[in-house]
């Protein structure tokens, strides 16, 4: 039987499917059912559902590894453009709370590709140069080039934030960047960037859980950072910020996608369907050859 409908997927706009088998089978795009849409809620979003997947764990995995081909594929012919003139380039942003699973993405979904096609930049707490510059100067700096898939875990909007979390800037200028921000990301576009913005959502709960494993597990204690306990102090003024930066940024060109994180396994194939299918709607195909083939195929036989 398919499962109920979740408040986050009837925010999303998504149409009702006959159930929910596979990521493969599904009539309804991960894309669509995770968009960020008119009259959105982050309070409506169970960061336990599995929108569009009515498998469990297991299976989960298996549609995992399943299309981990089907991207290697598309990503090795994204490069191939890049190589040959082609503008074409794609920037995967992904935003979230401390433990929300950001690190889980880069070895399970963009680990399953060619590293040499992948730009990875983590923004940390700004440096005294960054901070000397507009706060896109550092975003900026880190855009993939033509041909590559680029990966930031955080960025430009830590500046909305963050930054209006702790008053680190009057309020006057982070309502500013707003605008400037989407005025930015429509540039991308233009320029032949196609974006994918994701918020990986996790509850209060599970995050707590997952600090509380870093604790017990001696293997983990590099992982636990005492300040993501001071920042949980300051969660809903975080989910205030958040669902600013959501329903203001979340445009036609570039619409931010919420990924309910709680189940690890979940949100991993999630982004990773998200990413399949921003890649698919290149449409690429391979590069031409510039030299004969036939000719080629000769000198090397005779060679």
């Amino acid at each position: 039987m398919a499962k109920k409908k979740s408040k986050a997927t009837k925010k999303a706009g998504s149409s009702t499917t006959k159930g929910r088998a596979t990521a493969t089978e599904s009539a309804t795009p991960f894309s669509d059912a995770l968009r960020v849409g008119e009259g959105f809620a982050l309070t409506d979003v169970d960061p336990r559902d599995t929108p569009v997947f009515d498998g469990k764990k297991a299976e989960g995995k298996e549609a995992l590894a399943a299309a981990d081909a089907e991207l290697d594929v598309l990503q090795e012919k994204l490069f191939a453009h890049g190589r040959t003139g082609g503008a074409e380039r794609v920037l995967l942003v992904i935003q979230g709370l401390d433990t929300a699973g950001k690190g889980g993405i880069m070895r399970h979904v963009i680990g399953s590709v060619d590293p040499q096609g992948v730009e990875l930049t983590a923004f940390k707490k700004p440096t005294q140069e960054e901070l000397d510059h507009p706060f896109l100067w550092r975003i900026r700096n880190a855009l993939p080039g033509p041909g590559m898939i680029g990966v930031f875990d955080r960025s430009h909007y830590e500046d909305v934030l963050i930054v209006r979390v702790h008053d680190l800037v009057p309020p006057a200028q982070w309502k500013r960047r707003y605008r400037t921000i989407n005025d930015f990301e429509q540039s991308l576009v233009a320029d032949g960037t196609t974006v994918v913005k994701v918020m990986m959502h996790i509850s209060k709960k599970e995050q707590g859980e997952r600090l509380q494993e870093r604790l017990d597990r001696p293997d983990k204690h590099w992982k636990y950072n005492p300040g993501d306990v001071t920042e949980r102090g300051h969660w809903d003024d975080y989910m205030e910020a958040y669902q600013a930066a959501l329903v203001k940024c979340s445009t036609e060109a570039v619409p931010w996608f919420v990924v309910p994180a709680d189940r690890k396994w979940y949100a991993r194939l999630a982004v990773q369907q998200l990413l399949l299918e921003h890649m698919r709607s290149l449409d690429l195909a391979w590069p031409s050859a510039d030299f004969d083939v036939e000719t080629e195929k000769a000198r090397l036989a005779a060679s």
